[in-house]
């Protein structure tokens, strides 16, 4: 069933594991205020045991997001082909994308506030069918240059034959 979403012989590039790094950091934030929050609203209406209940859940919710991160981030990856490119992403529901360079019209690349002190930029593939646009978060500002150049020198070359 792998070989669906990852087909064999193909030169897989995983995203940067400074990914998984800005995610953590962002959980850790959402964990840390919204249990605290919960906790002192709840000791104030219900006492100290919904106070209790709340970190114990906070916690619970930690290390269960601090598993699917590392999941997700493992899931990206994206190879190069001599025609097209495939990302692939998804733990529960896998995806597959095969994006043909002569149907790509643009390639953006795209880096927030977080992203930049990261070093991350996102790969973001546009279409003429929305359907098939891709993109790769978790690039090295490099890499995702490169990655953008070479796309759209493909692109350009590919839809001037059509």
């Amino acid at each position: 069933m792998d070989q669906v979403f990852a087909p064999p012989g193909e030169t897989w590039q995983q995203v940067s594991h400074r990914l998984a790094e800005l995610r953590r950091l962002l959980l850790g934030i959402c964990i840390v205020v919204g249990t605290a929050a919960a906790a002192v609203l709840g000791s104030w209406f219900a006492g100290w045991w919904l106070a209790v209940v709340t970190v114990v859940a906070g916690v619970v919710a930690a290390i269960w997001g601090l598993w699917l991160i590392d999941r997700n981030w493992r899931a990206w990856g994206y190879a190069e082909r001599a025609d097209d490119l495939l990302v692939t992403c998804g733990v529960l529901f896998k995806q597959l994308t095969v994006v043909p360079y002569g149907r790509m019209q643009f390639v953006d690349v795209k880096s927030g506030p977080l992203e930049r002190r990261f070093g991350l930029a996102t790969v973001q593939l546009h279409t003429a069918s929305p359907a098939t646009d891709a993109r790769i978060p978790g690039l090295p500002p490099d890499e995702a240059a490169r990655l953008r150049d070479r796309l759209a020198a493909l692109g350009e070359a590919r839809a001037a034959g059509l």
